[in-house]
């Protein structure tokens, strides 16, 4: 997912063991939202209603997210809603079906609420609210278009909307883990010239804002795909094993102490940092992100005592 700080955020609750987090910048934007569009309904408070449906939204898509991940054995355990929409901290397996299927399922949920937005307006028209109760109807067909523009901006193919992860993990099943990355952000940057071209020509400074977004999230996808891209070169050492995936570790100083944020090979120093002489009881796999005692790791049969 898209990266974004959860630094100076408000806890709000969690609910399905996700905690959902709100940015502290929601509150300036929403504030200038609400005032800028103050006349399209009788009273502010419709206005208000507004904005707090759209994050209603955003917050079940993001759930979306979050819950397919942890269907197909990922990790997902946090949420954090700010002024450009959500973000599900998703950390599915590094198989391109669980990283489709987490992604998609943000997009689904708009899907399954379309018609009924659709069917609650079509029935306020039924019921004349339109003349009726105006306000009513005008929430009705403003939140049913919020749903559907959200659906379909989230869906163009530009890394790291949800339309190029879409499309970073078809590529996957026929490239691989990296290159699919490498090309879907190339095209991001391509869609990312075509947002700020849209922003200049709207005028609009929200375009730019997320335009800039998008150009960081591609610039920082572009830095993962090199360094996935070296590692698949890495000479791999032999002995060890992944329990998970069987895929023996790379050679090189691949893994981060949390500690001292050092580099090292933790094969080499045998799960200690050569730094710190921090100890880690296990040791991650960095193709499908597992984790495995030392012990474990190894495939060479420890040397009898006799020989």
């Amino acid at each position: 997912m898209p990266n974004v700080s959860r630094k100076g955020s408000i806890h709000l609750f969690r609910l399905a063991g996700v905690d959902l987090f709100l940015h502290w910048s929601w509150f300036f934007v929403a504030f200038y939202e609400i005032e800028s569009s103050s006349k399209r309904y009788s009273s502010i408070t419709w206005n208000v209603l507004e904005y707090l449906a759209l994050f209603l939204i955003v917050c079940i898509h993001e759930f979306g997210h979050a819950l397919a991940c942890r269907q197909v054995g990922g990790v997902a355990n946090q949420i954090v809603l700010w002024p450009l929409g959500g973000v599900a901290y998703v950390n599915p397996p590094p198989r391109p079906g669980a990283t489709l299927w987490s992604i998609a399922a943000g997009p689904l949920v708009n899907v399954v609420l379309a018609p009924i937005l659709w069917l609650l307006y079509f029935a306020s028209g039924s019921a004349s609210w339109a003349q009726s109760l105006p306000d009513v109807h005008s929430f009705l067909y403003n939140v049913l278009w919020i749903d559907i523009g959200l659906l379909l901006f989230n869906m163009l193919p530009i890394y790291p909307l949800d339309g190029g992860q879409i499309l970073r993990s078809l590529l996957w099943f026929p490239l691989g883990r990296a290159r699919s990355l490498l090309v879907a952000t190339i095209i991001g940057f391509m869609g990312v010239v075509g947002l700020f071209a849209l922003a200049v020509a709207m005028q609009s400074a929200w375009f730019a804002i997320i335009s800039v977004f998008i150009l960081l999230n591609c610039w920082s996808g572009l830095q993962h795909a090199r360094a996935l891209l070296r590692l698949a070169k890495a000479p791999r050492r032999l002995g060890f094993a992944c329990p998970s995936c069987r895929t023996s570790p790379p050679i090189g100083e691949y893994w981060i102490c949390p500690k001292c944020k050092n580099p090292f090979d933790t094969f080499q120093s045998q799960a200690v940092c050569p730094f710190c002489a921090a100890q880690f009881p296990v040791t991650a796999c960095l193709d499908c992100a597992a984790r495995h005692p030392m012990t474990e790791w190894s495939t060479t049969p420890p040397a009898s005592p006799f020989a």
